[in-house]
């Protein structure tokens, strides 16, 4: 149940109270605040989610109106995510320009058209409640802004294609976190908060505050209205536990990931140590046995030498001292061919 001094919400409103004529000075003074020039409504044009329904609870809303330019204004309230959303408005924008020109009409008939887009989801990355967007044509290489001549009832005048073309605002609701102290402030307020200043002087709340009362609303009214903001509630609440599990599955597959990643890196890396240290090991062990081996060649081949050495020395002396080369050979065990080599004296 909702506090009865409360202000009911702007998305009902638009979709309940405001397409009353009667009531119209509140939209004109939202779009006097966002436009910066006074806007006077004219009329309400068909829209195609203007009728009720069952199915509509978290519909978006919209309103598209003409001022007392002849210009159309549309405005739209999304409460959930669209995915497409830009895309979306930009065709709303082209619709509404290709319906409001008869086949056969000068383009001069066409109508710039103001699309006015209340979001309560977060769109994009960006720091600003508040972003508006218009059509300017730059040059390259010079920098100045293109202007044309353009027809305007018996007078010929330069203009700019931003005084023509389609502007679009971008109200960011959730992204509006300060203390109101602007007319646009108050709005902003009002539209995330529900809370309207009993001293306002921005355009529109005051005439909000006085026809948007809970209490004005009869009974069957308010029931509806109530019955609104516990479906909101709930979607919302639907949405948030959505976000937190997507978070909390993201998180379980991205510690799954990081692990499968981190075994796989261990493993290269394990190997790639594996084959320096074996490298260096190798290179050290080679370097022991190459020294084992060598000194192990080396006592065999001194020992070798020195017994050559000794055995020249026996031989000579024996040879010098007259024995024949059998009778050396029988004592010493060498062969003739050694006895020979080893007989020969040394200067």
């Amino acid at each position: 149940m909702n506090d009865n001094n409360s202000i009911i919400r702007f998305d009902w409103a638009a979709k309940r109270i405001l397409r009353d004529k009667a009531n119209f000075g509140v939209l004109e003074g939202l779009l006097t605040v966002l436009i910066g020039e006074k806007i006077s409504i004219q009329q309400l044009l068909e829209s195609e989610s203007n009728q009720d329904s069952k199915n509509d609870k978290f519909n978006r809303v919209d309103i598209k109106a003409v001022n007392s330019k002849g210009e159309i204004i549309i405005v739209e309230i999304q409460l959930t995510r669209e995915i497409y959303y830009l895309k979306r408005i930009l065709f709303g924008v082209s619709k509404a320009i290709t319906e409001h020109i008869s086949l056969g009409h000068k383009y001069d008939q066409v109508k710039k058209v103001y699309s006015i887009n209340i979001l309560y989801f977060d769109l994009g990355k960006g720091g600003d409640y508040l972003y508006h967007g218009t059509t300017r044509f730059v040059g390259v290489h010079t920098g100045d802004e293109l202007q044309v001549n353009m027809k305007e009832g018996d007078m010929i005048r330069m203009l700019t294609p931003t005084e023509f073309f389609p502007e679009y605002y971008i109200i960011r609701v959730n992204e509006f976190n300060q203390v109101a102290t602007t007319p646009l402030e108050e709005w902003m307020e009002y539209l995330k908060n529900g809370n309207i200043r009993e001293n306002t002087s921005a355009p529109g709340l005051k005439e909000a505050r006085q026809k948007l009362q809970y209490l004005s609303m009869s009974k069957q009214e308010r029931a509806a209205y109530d019955e609104h903001i516990n479906d909101v509630m709930i979607q919302n609440d639907v949405l948030d536990t959505a976000k937190l599990e997507g978070r909390a599955e993201g998180r379980a597959e991205g510690r799954a990931e990081g692990r499968a990643e981190g075994r796989a890196e261990g493993r290269a890396e394990g190997r790639a140590e594996g084959r320096a240290e074996g490298r260096a090991e190798g290179r050290a062990e080679g370097r022991a046995e190459g020294r084992a081996e060598g000194r192990a060649e080396g006592r065999a081949e001194g020992r070798a030498e020195g017994i050559a050495e000794r055995n020249g020395e026996i031989v000579q002396a024996m040879f010098k001292q007259g024995f024949s080369f059998e009778t050396i050979a029988g004592i010493t065990g060498l062969s003739m061919e050694d006895i020979r080599s080893l007989s020969v004296t040394k200067d």
